[in-house]
């Protein structure tokens, strides 16, 4: 039996006056703790769908349900990793991650402490938890951001190109990191990015759009592919370049590089 759906966009449209930024009808369904990546080119309008889900933003047409409810304003079930560091400067990074659960009424002083210490080690920070922002990487700061978010509640993660800022030895190494999560935190993710590699390394499923309006082109299921398990070595190896390179072709045909190459 096939699992139910958890997130459901049905008939979705998106219009800032007289700008259309998602195409009517837009459909899609997520599955719980399923890793789906967003990606096509910038302004396309995916992280404009990205912020519905969050409450951001209301579809103009058609409804966004998360396990069969209608999503409404944001809330800690939502929770949100953007580009920029969000971390705040005079707490520690201890403090930082416990600010997730400051109005989390509903847990014991005796709990929160366990799930501080919780998301501290699953995301490599327990050494740091008593420095503050300015004394750790932006790596570190990043993944103080998803363990606030995690600690908070959130059962789906949405991320909006957060490893955007980072060189490349640490945005692989967070990509590493956040696969490690998923798999050892069962969450519902979608991660917006126009960075094919990045895609391909980090998805169950890609859902590869158009230029804005937004409308979903490819619907490609990684995992069946290349399997659960990522490694630093998979980017090396003939499948993943294989299916990069398939990935990578739908792109310029959306965008209409591939006709001027």
């Amino acid at each position: 039996m096939a699992p139910a759906p958890y997130l459901v966009f049905d008939g979705v449209a998106k219009y800032f006056g007289d700008l259309e930024v998602v195409a009517p009808s837009f459909n899609l369904t997520i599955r719980r703790n399923e890793f789906v990546v967003f990606l096509g080119p910038s302004g396309s309008g995916k992280t404009t769908l990205m912020r519905m889900v969050g409450g951001l933003e209301t579809p103009s047409v058609g409804e966004i349900r998360l396990d069969g409810q209608p999503i409404g304003a944001p809330d800690r079930e939502r929770g949100m990793v953007f580009q920029s560091y969000s971390s705040f400067p005079w707490l520690t990074v201890s403090e930082n991650v416990a600010y997730g659960m400051k109005y989390r009424n509903d847990m014991t002083p005796e709990r929160k402490k366990k799930r501080l210490d919780h998301y501290l080690e699953l995301v490599g920070l327990t050494d740091f938890a008593d420095f503050y922002p300015n004394k750790v990487s932006g790596g570190m700061r990043q993944r103080i951001a998803i363990a606030r978010t995690l600690a908070a509640g959130s059962e789906v993660l949405l991320m909006d190109e957060p490893f955007g800022a980072l060189d490349a030895q640490r945005r692989e190494g967070l990509q590493l990191e956040l696969r490690r999560i998923h798999r050892q935190d069962a969450k519902t993710i979608i991660f917006v990015t126009h960075d094919v590699d990045e895609a391909v390394f980090l998805a169950d499923r890609i859902v590869v759009f158009s230029n804005r309006p937004a409308r979903m082109l490819e619907d490609v299921d990684i995992s069946a592919e290349l399997g659960p398990d990522r490694t630093i070595a998979l980017r090396d190896s003939e499948q993943f370049f294989k299916l990069r390179t398939r990935i990578l072709r739908m792109v310029r045909a959306a965008t209409g590089e591939e006709e001027k190459v």
